[in-house]
């Protein structure tokens, strides 16, 4: 039997990078999928047919994850169409990336606002489904930079940093309703951003981690895929590094 066979899944900022390989892995072990996108309709369809080839039901909603309305109007429509949300994942975000004596009010409201208030908005959108399900999975994607900090990144950072925080929060508010509620941290995650860096600064990155290796977007699905099924029943409000050794 697959690992979330007839679960449903809402994963925010699906089309690319981490969230698309999040959205496969979950589709590949039998989760119906609803995703979430800002920008490309088309990537958004092509997206949603190679899901579908798993023989699940997927489909993709344009929204923005930050406006608290839209959120409102997301899990609703998802529950609609699939009847329930039984995993939350929060991977949708945004770098503004500069020191803090550069850094402008937009900057850090924009990485606030599509980062972190995205996470609440989203999570108290789903937790009525959840609520009256008496479970759920929530899973909210940080970063190696919110538990260790980063120069050039203050805003980034404090946002990831909250949604740990945060995470917490609701673990202990809603364990008892068994709502699990988990964050996900990676560290240096080769993808297509990565991918147009140059070569050599990259191959810095990858010599000061313990297994010498950028991790991919399917490392971190796969922890996704444990903290999404029923393995992991006995694990809340953790954070748990996706990093090579990174923060050892």
């Amino acid at each position: 039997m697959q690992l979330l066979q007839d679960k449903v899944a809402l994963i925010t900022g699906a089309t690319r990078g981490i969230g698309k390989g999040i959205a496969l892995t979950f589709a590949k072990n039998g989760a119906n999928v609803a995703f979430t996108y800002l920008s490309s309709d088309e990537k958004a369809r092509a997206l949603e047919t190679e899901l579908q080839s798993f023989g699940i039901k997927a489909k993709g909603y344009k929204s923005d994850a930050g406006d608290f309305k839209a959120a409102e109007e997301l899990a609703t429509s998802v529950v609609n169409d699939f009847g329930t949300i039984d995993v939350l994942v929060n991977n949708a975000g945004i770098t503004r990336d500069t020191l803090l004596m550069r850094m402008s009010e937009q900057h850090w409201d924009d990485v606030m606002n599509a980062n972190l208030k995205s996470v609440f908005n989203l999570v108290k959108a789903v937790q009525r489904p959840m609520l009256k399900a008496k479970k759920g999975s929530i899973i909210n994607m940080s970063s190696v930079v919110g538990v260790k900090g980063n120069a050039g990144q203050s805003n980034y950072s404090a946002s990831k940093a909250g949604i740990i925080g945060f995470t917490k929060s609701i673990a202990l508010e809603l364990g008892s309703r068994n709502i699990r509620s988990n964050t996900i941290a990676p560290g240096f995650i080769e993808t297509e951003m990565t991918a147009a860096l140059d070569e050599k600064v990259v191959q810095q990155w990858r010599d000061g981690i313990p297994l010498k290796r950028g991790g991919s977007a399917e490392d971190v699905a796969n922890l996704a895929l444990f903290l999404a099924s029923d393995l992991s029943g006995y694990i809340t409000g953790q954070c748990i590094s996706v990093c090579g050794g990174m923060l050892t």
